[in-house]
C-alpha cells in the first residue's frame, strides 16, 4: 500500500489482494483518525460481497468475478474502542451492469485508489441502535463511546 498525506487527508493506492476494510482500518488506526469519511474510491475488486439491508439483516450477494470499482464511499468512526469502517460501493462487471450496496467485503484486484478525509479533534461513534438492529453513525457521541 502506498499512502501520501496532506493535513487530515490521505490518498491510498492499494495493491492486488489487499482487503479494503483492513487497509483503511489500519490507516485510520495508525493515523489516530477517530472521525472521517472515505470520500471516493476507484479501481478493481477481484472479489466482493455486497449487502442490502432488508430490515433485519444484510442480504448478501457474492461477486467472484472481477468488477470495476466505479464508486466507493463511507464513514469512519470508533465502535467498541476500535476503528469502524462502513463502506458502500458501486461495482461494474464484465457486461457493464452495475451492482451496489453495503460493501461487506472487498479484495482488491490489480489496484484501488482511495481518498480518506479526517475530522481532526472529533470522534464519531457507531453505537448499536436496537430499534434498527444495526450500528448507526453518531456524529456527537457521549465521551465514554
Amino acid at each position: 500500500m502506498q499512502v501520501v498525506s496532506e493535513g487530515s487527508r490521505w490518498m491510498l493506492r492499494l495493491s492486488e489482494g489487499d482487503d479494503l476494510h483492513e487497509k483503511i482500518g489500519s490507516l485510520v488506526d495508525s493515523a489516530g483518525v477517530k472521525a472521517g469519511a472515505v470520500v471516493m474510491g476507484i479501481g478493481m475488486l477481484g472479489s466482493a460481497s455486497i449487502g442490502f439491508w432488508n430490515g433485519r439483516e444484510y442480504a448478501t450477494r457474492e461477486l467472484i468475478t472481477p468488477h470495476e470499482l466505479v464508486a466507493l464511499g463511507g464513514s469512519l468512526a470508533i465502535a467498541d474502542g476500535r476503528p469502524s469502517v462502513h463502506l458502500h460501493a458501486s461495482l461494474a462487471g464484465p457486461t457493464h451492469a452495475v451492482v451496489g450496496g453495503h460493501l461487506v467485503h472487498g479484495k482488491v484486484g490489480i489496484l484501488a485508489e482511495v481518498l480518506v478525509a479526517g475530522f481532526p479533534g472529533r470522534t464519531f461513534g457507531r453505537p448499536m441502535v436496537e430499534s434498527l438492529g444495526l450500528r448507526a453513525l453518531d456524529l456527537e457521541p457521549a465521551p465514554s463511546e
